[in-house]
């Protein structure tokens, strides 16, 4: 794990000139998460380095390296290759993908996208959950918890919103969460805009970041952050193409994706990224409309 008083951008550099003997011109912060902070290298390279407490460094580094090796042998969109790795200090170094991601320039043909989605979602629920224990975690938490989470995310932002809006989501934070799941399956479990690359027409995807956050959780929860950026009737159609239950499966990614839009906008209010705040009030009406689900 790093230590307080180390350069992030030293412990790339040493990393990258011991592992892949090459000197580093340019280490540049791409942004921060909960828990790392990622850097671009000379423009062909990425660079994560954790900062959270010791669950999430050097353990959680062996295992993302291992799960990006097994995620690349079935799924139908590139993951980033993991070209080195310092455990110790919490770091990896990964090839860069091509394409923007979709939240910065979100795509104006996101149907185009849901054939590459399904094939991407039913490549992760392949997957023997046996061999994924040891490798990612089983996220528990129960949708109650998730929706006591939205209302402390929404008593942050509620200024923010006009009128109308508040009644959209106050109405939702009144109905009572859905039952927790039974099955579990491996998912990205952040699968949202920002970690979805896409050809600059918008009209293909290019490559899925960002894996630190995948376990076995919910079936819908991959589908709840598609169904937030990219919209209902697409999420309805990635779970057609899965042959999911619609009836079953399409109120709980609405559900989901509506918790996940609140803590996008708490993010974004926080922190000042407007292009969480921006994205999160763009789809709130779409996201919260009665029958949507």
């Amino acid at each position: 794990m790093m230590d307080m008083n180390d350069d992030p951008r030293t412990l790339v550099a040493e990393l990258i000139s011991r592992e892949l003997g090459r000197s580093t011109s340019h280490i540049r912060l791409l942004g921060r998460g909960a828990d790392h902070l990622a850097f671009d290298v000379d423009g062909d390279l990425v660079a994560r380095v954790a900062t959270g407490a010791s669950d999430t460094g050097p353990s959680q580094v062996e295992r993302e390296f291992r799960l990006l090796v097994l995620v690349a042998t079935v799924a139908p969109i590139p993951v980033p290759t993991v070209a080195a790795v310092d455990a110790s200090n919490g770091v990896m170094v990964t090839t860069k993908l091509a394409g923007v991601s979709l939240l910065d320039r979100p795509s104006r043909q996101p149907e185009r996208l849901s054939p590459q989605l399904a094939e991407l979602l039913a490549s992760l629920r392949g997957l023997p959950v046996g061999e994924l224990r040891t490798i990612v975690d089983e996220e528990d938490y129960a949708p109650g918890v998730w929706l006591d989470d939205a209302t402390s995310s929404y008593s942050r932002i509620a200024h923010a919103l006009d009128e109308r809006q508040r009644r959209l989501v106050e109405g939702f934070l009144d109905s009572p969460a859905p039952a927790p799941a039974t099955e579990r399956v491996l998912c990205h479990n952040d699968l949202g805009a920002e970690h979805l690359l896409a050809r600059a027409d918008g009209t293909a995807l290019t490559g899925v970041i960002d894996w630190t956050d995948a376990s076995l959780t919910d079936p819908t929860i991959d589908l709840a952050r598609l169904y937030r950026d990219l919209g209902p009737p697409i999420a309805t159609d990635i779970a057609a193409r899965l042959g999911l239950d619609l009836a079953a499966t399409l109120p709980r990614a609405a559900f989901y994706g509506r918790c996940a839009l609140l803590e996008d906008l708490a993010y974004g209010v926080t922190t000042g990224d407007r292009r969480y705040s921006d994205a999160a009030v763009a789809n709130l009406a779409r996201t919260f409309a009665q029958g949507a689900s």
